[in-house]
């Protein structure tokens, strides 16, 4: 129930900022709005303005909605109206009435930013836990605990990370524009030990069938300390006399610097065929060194037998918290807006020439099951949800397809170049194929969605 909520709230206020910055432009350059409609199919609410004759509709589907406004191609127009019709307005006032859908997206997506930013959120601290073994983070030089405290792509400005939250989307937005990368990191809170390591992403694979371009990396999310947790009762931990709160200094000898790594070794700790294998453990407890021997049960997963201690492993990572000035927030805000519409568009572009699987392509479905996720983690990550999802709209508008915003803006730009509008014929044509081009696009997305969700 709260996904549905959640998805229609969302949905319905995103849809109707958009048709609302064509209806205030509208009405700004003089033309008159017939109806503002958010929502298609069985009206549930209906308001007439007596002073300017709009209707205003809410129907029961928020899956879209429209500005229809005074236009002597759907209609027969008064003589004395037709100043107010758009098809008689000039070319820059129809371009200004069109855009400014996308337009309020975006800022809508602005506000939110600078609002989550300006009012602080809890985030993930920027300390890196025990890389992939063999991976390219490990490679390069990581080995966990290490502190981001910047990064620098290659022709860019250095950038100040403040939390996981911000690094993991600026390694993800420089591996899908293949950059290569500098991060800095120290290993104490002192900033002592600070170096520089190179992340080479250009030979990065970021296609949506090789996975997550973080895990590619290596990156396993953020540090926790090697502690044992709550303990199963007649598990392995329990029959080794772990305890909760022990601290894990070493597995047969090699230093533990994590809980990620810990985890790896415990799985690690069976044979081919299915036999625990016993491990020494060196554990901190209280203030002594204790050596106990742990065998983990084999548990099967899939193709291979991994190792169980029948406890949790690791602390709860530590966060930090991250708020700005009402200016930086909202300088950030738009710098955040930015990047997400130039790698939303970055990834149509490689979806269009095969650099990228159209499996990145997502439906009303994933959209859904986000929005409620979101939600049931609280306001903040929903807020941030909706800002990605306002920019998404405002970025799909705009692409060059007669049946979007974008569209109509591209008739435009050949009205403005050879001084008269695309014939009828063309129109017809170029609405046939947008129609053709958005149904592929929402087939695809939708068979994308059930295949997520079916796992």
């Amino acid at each position: 129930m709260l996904t549905v909520v959640a998805f229609a709230l969302g949905l319905a206020l995103l849809i109707g900022v958009h048709e609302y910055g064509h209806y205030r432009m509208a009405i700004a350059c003089g033309v008159r709005v017939i109806r503002f409609s958010i929502g298609f199919g069985p009206v549930l609410l209906q308001w007439t303005s007596p002073k300017t004759r709009t209707e205003y509709v809410l129907c029961a589907m928020p899956l879209g909605g429209y500005v229809r406004m005074l236009d002597e191609r759907e209609g027969e127009v008064q003589p004395a109206e037709r100043a107010q019709a758009f098809n008689t307005q000039p070319l820059f006032k129809r371009t200004l009435i069109v855009a400014a859908g996308p337009v309020a997206n975006f800022l809508l997506a602005i506000a939110l930013y600078a609002g989550v930013y300006w009012s602080g959120v809890s985030e993930l601290r920027p300390i890196l836990a025990s890389p992939t073994p063999g991976s390219m983070a490990q490679q390069s030089g990581l080995s966990g605990g290490e502190h981001v405290v910047s990064l620098q792509a290659t022709g860019e400005a250095s950038v100040a990370i403040d939390s996981y939250e911000a690094l993991r989307w600026q390694l993800t937005r420089l591996a899908l524009s293949k950059s290569d990368v500098e991060i800095v990191v120290q290993m104490d809170d002192q900033g002592h030990r600070k170096h520089a390591i190179l992340l080479p992403l250009s030979q990065l694979e970021t296609d949506a069938r090789a996975g997550d371009p973080i895990a590619r990396l290596g990156l396993t999310g953020p540090w926790t300390e090697p502690v044992v947790g709550d303990v199963v009762a007649g598990g392995a931990a329990q029959q080794a006399g772990l305890t909760s709160k022990d601290r894990v200094l070493s597995v047969n000898g090699t230093a533990v610097m994590d809980s990620q790594q810990l985890r790896a070794l415990i799985r690690a700790g069976t044979t081919p065929d299915g036999q625990g294998v016993p491990q020494r453990w060196r554990i901190q407890r209280g203030g002594q060194m204790l050596d106990v021997e742990v065998v983990p049960r084999p548990e099967r997963v899939e193709t291979q037998w991994v190792g169980r201690i029948g406890a949790y492993i690791g602390s709860p990572p530590d966060r930090v918290w991250v708020s700005k000035d009402p200016v930086s927030a909202l300088m950030a805000a738009t710098e955040k807006t930015w990047e997400v519409s130039a790698m939303s568009l970055g990834m149509l572009v490689k979806m269009l020439t095969g650099e990228a699987s159209l499996q990145n392509l997502s439906g009303p479905l994933t959209i859904a099951d986000y929005a409620g996720k979101s939600a049931s983690v609280g306001l903040t990550p929903y807020l941030l949800f909706l800002a990605l999802i306002s920019v998404s709209l405002g970025v799909l508008n705009l692409l060059p397809l007669p049946m979007l915003d974008g569209g109509h803006l591209m008739y435009y730009l050949y009205e403005s170049i050879t001084g008269r509008p695309v014939s009828e014929l063309w129109l017809d044509r170029f609405q046939r194929g947008g129609v053709a081009i958005l149904l592929g696009m929402m087939f695809i997305a939708l068979y994308n969605d059930v295949t997520r969700l079916l796992g």
